[in-house]
C-alpha cells in the first residue's frame, strides 16, 4: 500500500511546483497553504542610478524596475516602481520583499517572496496575499561607476507567481 502512495505523492509533488520552474522553490521563498492565482513571465530591465556608497565610493545602486508582463505571448499588464503589479483588467497590488533566494548564476537577480501591502481595482490580481519572483535571468549590474546620478539598465527576465492564502 506505502508503494501504491508514493506515485499519487510524487505526481502532487510536480503539480504544486510552479510552472517552467528551473529548479525546485527554495524554501525562503516558499508559501505553503497558498494556491496559484496567476502564474506569468516578465521581460524588461533593472534600472539602476549611480550614487555614492556607505564608503563613499560611487556604485550602481537599485532604483526600480521596469517590466512587461507576459502570458501565452501576449501582454496583460506592466510591472513597475513600487514594486507595483498591474493587470489589463486594472487590479493592481504593490509588494513588500520579505524573503529572497539567489538567482541561478552571478548574473542573476535574486528570487523574492513579496507580501502584498495594498491593492487597487478588481479583477484577477485582487485576492492575491503574496507574490514570488522566480526563475530569474540577468538583472544584476555590479561595478564602479563615474559620475553620480547616472542612469543604467540591466535587461531581465522572470517569472512571477501570484497567491492567495487558502
Amino acid at each position: 500500500m506505502f508503494i501504491k502512495l508514493a506515485a499519487p505523492t510524487t505526481l502532487l509533488a510536480a503539480l504544486l511546483a510552479p510552472a517552467g520552474a528551473a529548479e525546485p522553490m527554495p524554501e525562503a521563498i516558499a508559501a505553503p497553504g497558498e494556491s496559484v492565482v496567476l502564474s506569468v513571465h516578465a521581460e524588461g530591465a533593472q534600472v539602476y542610478e549611480c550614487k555614492a556608497g556607505t564608503d563613499g565610493k560611487l556604485t550602481w545602486a537599485f532604483r526600480e524596475p521596469i517590466a512587461t508582463l507576459l502570458s501565452e505571448g501576449k501582454t496583460i499588464g506592466r510591472h513597475y516602481a513600487g514594486p507595483n503589479w498591474e493587470h489589463a483588467d486594472g487590479s493592481a497590488v504593490v509588494g513588500k520583499a520579505v524573503a529572497n533566494a539567489p538567482g541561478a548564476t552571478a548574473a542573476d537577480i535574486a528570487w523574492l517572496k513579496l507580501e502584498v501591502a495594498s491593492r487597487r481595482g478588481n479583477g484577477v490580481l485582487t485576492p492575491v496575499t503574496t507574490v514570488q519572483r522566480i526563475n530569474t535571468h540577468g538583472g544584476k549590474l555590479d561595478g564602479a561607476c563615474q559620475k553620480a546620478g547616472e542612469f543604467k539598465s540591466a535587461p531581465y527576465s522572470a517569472d512571477y507567481v501570484f497567491l492567495k492564502k487558502g
